[in-house]
């Protein structure tokens, strides 16, 4: 019991430094613009984090489990946003745990081989992410919109929108967040390995 309740505090921490890493994606209004370098900084999150966890316990799943702490934490920080009057789609609940069940599945399929978790898997992470969060940015009001009716307290003032041209960074490329993620993901995957060991 106490192993996992020191792996719920840990992802509870790392949820937050999750959410600072793609802060604007986090938050809807500026997210379209910042794509692919928020793609490249939330596949590298979550594969370190997940993989770290997974190759300490051992257990395939505990990838998935990492993950949907985060979710349900990003869901707590949404509510409370809402409740101070914001709009629902104020705040994008990134799409994390399909790409840490490929990376669990891919620990399981390799029969608990690190070194494929931290290949394969990092690479289904690095590939997947976007393309589930490109889904998830497609469902959401428009960003711009949120930007200018409804502007964050924190958000510093050099990086307050002025003029809608911003909208010319809409059509993201997917392919290079995909792929820069994949590539970024695994030496970086294999460094918190390293760690781990």
């Amino acid at each position: 019991t106490t192993h996992y309740l020191f792996i719920v505090v840990v992802a509870v921490s790392s949820t937050l430094l999750t959410i600072n890493a793609g802060d604007y994606i986090f938050y809807t209004d500026w997210a379209w613009t910042s794509f692919v370098v928020f793609s490249i900084s939330q596949s590298t999150m979550l594969a370190v984090g997940a993989i770290y966890y997974m190759l300490f316990t051992g257990v395939p799943g505990t990838a998935t489990y990492y993950a949907t702490i985060m979710t349900i934490y990003t869901w707590v920080a949404k509510g409370a946003w809402f409740a101070l009057g914001y709009p629902m789609d104020f705040v994008t609940v990134l799409i994390w745990i399909p790409s840490a069940m490929l990376l669990d599945l891919t620990y399981w399929a390799t029969r608990r081989n690190k070194h494929a978790a931290i290949i394969i898997g990092g690479t289904l992470i690095g590939l997947s992410l976007p393309m589930f969060n490109m889904i998830n940015l497609l469902l959401i009001r428009d960003p711009l919109e949120i930007a200018f009716k409804y502007p964050r307290p924190t958000l510093p003032p050099y990086m307050t929108p002025i003029e809608p041209q911003v909208g010319k960074f809409y059509n993201s490329p997917v392919a290079l967040g995909s792929g820069a993620g994949a590539v970024l993901t695994v030496p970086i995957a294999a460094l918190g390995a390293k760690l781990n060991t």
